[in-house]
């Protein structure tokens, strides 16, 4: 089980609407891919409230990207019908809706099978901490990955202590295989066999980017 941030401010230029894909041959050589989004709130305009700009055309560019990208894969056949829901979810004019089904088929793809809630539908207090302390017990979480940056900095680990919550930062591999993979979104491990990320566990929760295959919810 884990959850989803979705009552919490929209970012802008953050994964929360951009993936970075890779080239197969040349992991180096990446490019953004961004959801185009419209803020109906201006500033403050939660993620579940981000809107699509222009849905039909957002939706085309982003499966020409993927295709560009990965259609010389061996593993293109089937990872174009496993994108197929996350295309449709454009639809729904909604950019979260489209992270979210995002990371359901990448996480389906990597076998995990879990539930994924949404912090909106979860019982939590305010404060920063205390929040993300309350929505981590809610999920069963032992172990809370604080996201690479300042997040260590800023994240007060007393609510957690008090649910027996450990507290420890993310640290993605570096070396082999996993170098690229602080890089690039997952589309690109997916497409050319290789894993990067390994899916949340249950006893584990991130506060950031969820892993995606186009983009993220926060």
């Amino acid at each position: 089980m884990t959850s989803v941030l979705d009552d919490v401010q929209f970012t802008r230029r953050d994964y929360q609407h951009r993936a970075r894909p890779g080239a197969l041959d040349e992991p180096d050589r990446r490019q953004w891919l961004t959801v185009p989004t419209h803020l109906p709130h201006g500033r403050p305009t939660l993620i579940r409230d981000a809107l699509i700009d222009d849905p039909d055309r957002a939706r085309r560019k982003t499966a020409g990207v993927l295709r560009q990208h990965y259609g010389t894969s061996p593993h293109w056949p089937a990872l174009a019908q496993a994108l197929d829901p996350v295309l449709d979810a454009f639809g729904t004019g909604r950019t979260a809706t489209v992270a979210a089904t995002s990371t359901r088929v990448l996480l389906d793809l990597l076998g995990w099978q879990g539930q994924i809630l949404a912090s909106s539908d979860l019982p939590s207090r305010p404060g920063r901490s205390r929040r993300l302390a309350d929505l981590s017990a809610v999920t069963g979480a032992r172990v809370y990955v604080c996201g690479a940056g300042g997040g260590m900095t800023y994240l007060d680990p007393a609510p957690f202590a008090a649910e027996g919550i450990a507290v420890t930062p993310f640290q993605p591999p570096t070396t082999n295989i996993w170098s690229p993979c602080r890089r690039l979104s997952g589309t690109r491990q997916a497409s050319g066999g290789s894993v990067c990320s390994a899916g949340p566990r249950r006893d584990r929760v991130r506060r950031g980017s969820a892993p995606s295959l186009v983009t993220a919810a926060g």
